[in-house]
Parts: structure tokens; sequence; C-alpha cells
């Protein structure tokens, strides 16, 4: 069998994964690159990879897209690392500038606003104008926040607007998978989270963030039937978005 070619993001809340893939036997059987998010994504969107973890929202975008793991990036509540930083109050923030790593956050950040908030935005993705808040995604993030007046955590937001948890990314292929393949690649990304104190043994220690809550108790990694639920009610919010452009 040819080598299944899989894209998986570089940040920290996908090292359990990656250690679980390189210390069992898929290693083999795979290509594997790591990329940021939105790379990751057009990866698989344009067929250059079989699968990836790649963000949610870009999934309609992706030709016989299907979810092929038990494991996604998820919280229930507070993230820690998918952000709106901002210099004045949600309902005073007329400008924002988006993350160009992650096409899920992005969304994220429209949905509440829009759907939540019921706030009109200007968006912007130039570096060099200066907004009133920004999305900011990753291990970009760790300690920054109180770099900031106001802080909104998304996982946070969407927890409080919804009453569901989140799911960041998935494992998302674009063709199918042998069904004996999955299996040994789920429990690939088990092996990885039950090594998560090992993976902690292997970070560099970062200023005012708690990587053992980030990883433990911050980040849930089960697709569950609530997560799903809360994936098609996104989905179905960046529907009606697009509609309004319309």
């Amino acid at each position: 069998m040819d080598k299944i070619k899989i894209s998986a993001v570089a940040y920290t809340n996908t090292k359990a994964f990656i250690y679980g893939i390189e210390h069992s036997d898929i290693i083999n059987k795979i290509d594997l690159s790591l990329d940021i998010p939105s790379d990751c994504a057009a990866k698989v969107i344009s067929g250059e990879v079989d699968m990836g973890l790649m963000p949610v929202a870009a999934i309609p975008l992706v030709p016989n897209a299907n979810i092929v793991a038990d494991y996604c990036i998820g919280s229930d509540g507070a993230v820690n690392s998918v952000f709106i930083f901002s210099d004045v109050p949600v309902e005073a923030i007329k400008t924002l500038r988006l993350d160009s790593h992650s096409r899920t956050s992005n969304n994220l950040a429209k949905v509440l606003l829009k759907f939540y908030w019921k706030h009109d935005v200007e968006f912007t993705t130039d570096t060099s104008v200066k907004t009133d808040a920004i999305v900011l995604i990753g291990d970009r993030t760790f300690g920054k926040k109180n770099d900031f007046p106001f802080v909104y955590d998304m996982g946070e937001e969407w927890k409080n607007f919804t009453g569901l948890p989140f799911m960041y990314a998935a494992w998302v292929a674009n063709k199918d998978i042998p069904k004996e393949f999955k299996d040994e690649f789920n429990a690939a990304l088990k092996l990885g989270l039950e090594h998560r104190q090992d993976v902690l043994n292997d970070l560099p220690h970062t200023d005012n963030f708690d990587l053992e809550d980030y990883l433990y108790h911050k980040l849930q990694f089960e697709v569950t039937d609530d997560r799903k639920k809360a994936l098609n009610m996104f989905l179905s919010f960046i529907e009606e978005l697009e509609k309004e452009k319309v």
C-alpha cells in the first residue's frame, strides 16, 4: 500500500498526537508534514495530502470530506490559546485584525461578534493596520493575556453562547481511508495522549503559562456527540454569514 500523506499542525496542542504517531509503527506507513493550520487545510483541500488535522471551518471546502479519527483538538469552555485580544471592551470594537494561521478561529470570532455579541465589526488581515482588537491563536498566545486590557477566550465565549463544547480541528480525509489504518491511527493518537507527561517534560518553560493545565485540562481531545453537534451549529453559522455577503 502506498504511504498515506498526512499534514498535522505543529502547535503545542498537537504534540501528544505527534508523539503517539512517532512512537507507533504507523509512522512507517505515512508521510507526515507539520504545518500551520491554514496550510494544513490547504493541503487537504488541494489533495496534496490524503488527510490532515485541519481547522474545522474548512471542512466544507474539502472534496469527499470525512472525519477519520476519534480524536480532535477541542475544549469545553476556556481553551487558553484561541483569543480575541482587545484594547477596548467587545461592544466598543470597531476594527479587528484576523489571524492568518487559522480559518476556524477567524470564523469563530465573526460568529461570536454577529450572533452572540450582536455587534458589527470591520475585519482586516493587514498587519500594518492598527486595529482595536486582534484574533490570535496557538503558541503565540502563551503568556500574553496580561498584555491587553481586554481578553476574550473564544472557547469560553462559545460555551457561554451555546452551552456546548467546541471542536477547533479534526482529522479529516479527502478520500476513503481503510478501516484497518483508521484503527491503527486511533491507537497511535490514544498512545500519545497517554504519554502527555513525556510530552510536557520535553517542552520548554513558558513564563505566565501553565502547560500542564493546558495539556491536561484546557484541551480536550475526544470527538463526542456534543462536539459534533457544536461543529454542525458552527458550520451553519458560517453558512449564514456567507449568505449575508451575497
